[in-house]
């Protein structure tokens, strides 16, 4: 399963993130204690080891400036997590390795994400990057076809209850591994990843989607 360890602030916790197991790491670029500049980004993934994906973190973003930073910063992937447009997404996914969608998991938008042109939906909180738990019956409003990746108040101890009920292809977190804000504790992280191996272990599995795959990305081709 697909684990995403977002508002990363330093590389030393990219790295313990990476090394534990995450999948890909996210950085903020949206106000939150969280935020850091495409410069510092940059910086961190450049050191991290290019199977583990980039995410840069937009809300409400002009398309321009996400093309830009993702392109500056030298990530994997936009997630798009404000009131962006279906053609503002279109637009961004034909400029970007690939996008994520952040989605409100109460949100009338949801029925309609194969819109957005992007392979990869977020289920959050009402209030993204609130750390709040959703209703997670919520995310059978996602549309079929779509890699699910589920946000919204996960910790060590409620992911596994999270992935058996919603059974996502991926899981995101944020504050549930955090000592302090924007200060990732590697044994949260550790534990964070071993109870999702353990609870994608239980659930029955789908093929893999080839083109469902999410890409690597070499900053060094740039």
């Amino acid at each position: 399963m697909f684990i995403k360890i977002c508002g990363i602030t330093s590389e030393e916790d990219a790295l313990v993130a990476v090394g534990l197991g995450a999948d890909a790491i996210g950085f903020v670029f949206a106000p939150s204690p969280r935020q850091i500049s495409h410069q510092q980004a940059r910086d961190i993934a450049r050191r991290v080891p290019r199977e583990a994906l980039t995410v840069g973190v937009f809300r409400n973003e002009s398309k321009e400036r996400v093309v830009r930073t993702i392109s500056e910063a030298g990530l994997g992937a936009a997630q798009l997590h404000g009131l962006e447009t279906p053609e503002d997404s279109h637009w961004i996914a034909e400029r970007v390795p690939a996008v994520i969608k952040g989605f409100s998991a109460d949100s009338g938008e949801l029925a309609r994400a194969h819109d957005f042109g992007a392979k990869y939906i977020l289920l959050d909180a009402p209030t993204p990057g609130s750390g709040a738990v959703f209703d997670w019956s919520l995310a059978e409003n996602a549309p079929r076809g779509l890699k699910v990746i589920m946000a919204g108040g996960l910790t060590p101890d409620n992911v596994g209850e999270a992935i058996m009920k919603v059974r996502p292809w991926g899981v995101d977190v944020s504050s549930g591994v955090e000592s302090a804000p924007g200060a990732k504790d590697p044994m949260l992280i550790r534990h964070f990843v071993d109870v999702v191996r353990a609870a994608a272990h239980q659930v029955e599995k789908e093929p893999v989607d080839p083109e469902g795959e999410m890409p690597l990305y070499d900053w060094e081709l740039e």
